[in-house]
């Protein structure tokens, strides 16, 4: 059984930091590709940073870039994402994703096609 569980998250004032983590179980970690998301009260989901496991290929949403870093543990099978100079619109409840069994990415469009979610850490900043 498939299973993903995000922690980490929590509330911090603008400019801080901090690192979600999601454990993975149950499905072949290597060929995967991970991502987190984020919804934002009222909004849609959208992507934040995707990275595939199995090469360490990297991918962030222009919100993301340069401030967020997507990595993960092999050994561990687990899915990180340190996030710092958080500003008020980073506020949202943030996803941890999976697709399987997948070349890349890219496969099935950079942002779609995640056949696995977890539930969900909240991350609050306050200005």
């Amino acid at each position: 059984q498939v299973r993903l569980v995000e922690s980490g998250g929590g509330s911090v004032q603008a400019g801080g930091s901090l690192r979600l983590s999601c454990t993975a179980s149950g499905y072949p970690y290597s060929t995967t590709c991970m991502g987190w998301f984020r919804q934002a009260l009222g909004k849609e989901r959208e992507g934040v940073a995707s990275i595939y496991t199995g090469g360490g290929w990297t991918y962030y949403t222009d919100s993301a870039k340069g401030r967020f870093t997507i990595s993960h543990d092999n050994a561990k099978t687990a899915l990180y994402l340190q996030m710092n100079s958080l500003k008020p619109e980073d506020t949202a409840l943030y996803y941890c994703a999976a697709k399987i069994w997948v070349t890349g990415c890219g496969n099935g469009g950079l942002w779609s096609s995640y056949n696995y979610w977890g539930q969900g850490t909240q991350v609050t900043v306050s200005s």
